[in-house]
């Protein structure tokens, strides 16, 4: 756990938003910390997005402009459909501000297992407030079901009550824009300390590579997720770590806020057979996994959650002085466990 707790002291900044200055610093921190153990990091850089908010916006802008045109509608859910299945085909238009991965291994071999947690915190907004956060779901689904109706309901009079809906969305989410990041403890603090200290402490046996893979712009989109895999070796295993500092722990099975892309391979396999985490069809938000399950990498992340969301999340009480050290110190030894069974079963 002393890697854990030097881990967090080194994230404790008034926030790491995306492609920040305090991103960077953050990233800095990390590598210098790495290469103070002895293990050489590669530096993987890329450009991203400050916050999700511009892209949003302009959904909801071409989907509230329905009683002018139901193309512009049509548009608008286009782009929802792909925003929220891990598609930006108009990120080269927006990715504009610099940030990067650090990747690290240890060991020889043919095999490889990736431990992966992303850096960056979020910007707040009016629908993580704490009596609000328990219906994101629900209120996700009804976006989906007015977005996708939307081209059809530009035809009809009931044009103007969808348009004023989403009119009035976009008026929320230009308030996004200048709201403040959160300080990020548990989201993902939690995950980059645990997953630095398991990749510190575990020597790969013969015939594995042990990565630690330590992203950017997760909240925006999971960009370093994207520029990772081409510097994954085919079939690699990826065990993603998230807002594991406080609740109880999940595993989920798959992912997808709209599609669901179900996970495969020997972390799921061995995550269903090691006790101290209950299995979850995650459809709340998306994992940094999303890209890498949708390419057919063998993924499984950890989360852990209380009344079925992140405690916290995205809220300016995601602090670290609220981490539970026993909720650490368990997914940590769960971890373990994991990576024990996934070595051995692989071996015999």
């Amino acid at each position: 756990m002393e890697t854990v707790k030097a881990v967090l002291r080194l994230l404790r900044l008034p926030h790491r938003g995306s492609a920040t200055a305090l991103e960077a610093q953050a990233f800095q921190r990390l590598k210098s910390f790495l290469e103070g153990q002895g293990i050489p990091v590669q530096e993987i850089p890329f450009r991203g997005v400050q916050s999700y908010g511009p892209e949003l916006l302009l959904i909801s802008l071409l989907l509230g402009l329905a009683p002018a045109s139901p193309v512009l509608p049509l548009l608008g859910a286009l782009g929802f459909f792909l925003y929220f299945n891990g598609w930006r085909p108009w990120g080269f238009l927006l990715d504009r501000h610099p940030s990067h991965n650090l990747l690290a291994w240890k060991g020889q071999g043919a095999k490889a297992l990736v431990l992966m947690a992303y850096v960056d915190t979020a910007k707040t907004f009016f629908l993580y407030h704490p009596k609000r956060v328990r219906h994101f779901r629900a209120n996700f689904l009804l976006n989906a079901l007015l977005a996708f109706l939307a081209p059809l309901l530009a035809l009809t009079p009931l044009r103007w009550p969808v348009g004023l809906y989403f009119l009035a969305q976009a008026a929320l989410l230009h308030r996004e824009l200048k709201a403040p990041y959160v300080e990020g403890g548990n989201d993902n603090g939690s995950g980059v300390a645990v997953a630095t200290a398991l990749f510190l402490e575990t020597e790969p046996p013969e015939g594995w590579r042990l990565g630690l893979a330590l992203t950017g712009c997760e909240e925006v989109g999971a960009l370093g997720a994207k520029a990772l895999i081409p510097h994954l070796p085919p079939g690699t295993l990826v065990l993603n770590l998230d807002n594991v500092g406080q609740g109880e722990l999940f595993y989920a099975e798959g992912e997808g806020m709209l599609l669901y892309f179900p996970y495969r391979g020997a972390l799921l396999e061995a995550a269903r057979t090691t006790p101290g985490a209950r299995p979850l069809r995650y459809r709340l938000a998306y994992f940094d996994t999303l890209p890498l399950a949708r390419r057919g990498f063998p993924c499984l992340s950890l989360i852990r959650l209380e009344q079925g969301v992140p405690p916290n999340w995205h809220w300016p009480t995601d602090t670290f002085a609220r981490l539970d050290q026993g909720a650490l110190e368990d997914t940590l030894r769960y971890t373990r466990t994991l990576l024990q069974r996934v070595f051995q079963g692989v071996s015999s």
